[in-house]
């Protein structure tokens, strides 16, 4: 059963990564246009309407798996930003603060930091076009010095 799953990885990640990605352009989306039941925010207000930009974008470049780990980053820093500047100072706890959603976001980001963008994304699909390093003649390869 184990192999089974372990086959299975890279999809479940691609999944993840899907519906993550999709979630957060989704509330992105909803500050910046007041769409999905959302109110806008006013365009340049720290750090509402830039946290916005990088819930929109981030999770767009997530959701299709483009730039995945550097997007994921950005994205895993702002929801930490958002979890202990606006949620954290009112009460410790996130069931308290209001901050789950930040705390969950940061976390899921996080480990597509170090993941990679699984299945089904930009991110394979390119890497599949361009050459590898491996590939090219010896006189392409530079040699390292300390």
């Amino acid at each position: 059963m184990t192999g089974r799953l372990n086959s299975a990885q890279p999809y479940a990640l691609g999944l993840f990564r899907i519906v993550v990605g999709l979630l957060f352009t989704c509330h992105g989306a909803s500050s910046l246009f007041g769409v999905l039941g959302g109110s806008s925010v006013p365009a340049g207000t720290w750090p509402g309407w830039y946290a916005a930009v990088i819930q929109l974008v981030g999770g767009s470049l997530v959701l299709l798996g483009l730039g995945t780990r550097a997007a994921a980053f950005i994205a895993s820093g702002s929801m930490a930003y958002a979890y202990f500047k606006v949620h954290q100072p009112s009460a410790l706890w996130p069931m308290e603060n209001g901050g789950e959603a930040s705390a969950m976001f940061c976390w899921a980001f996080l480990l597509l930091v170090f993941t990679g963008s699984g299945a089904f994304g930009l991110d394979r699909l390119l890497a599949k076009r361009t050459p590898a390093v491996a590939d090219r003649p010896a006189t392409d390869k530079t040699p390292v010095t300390a």
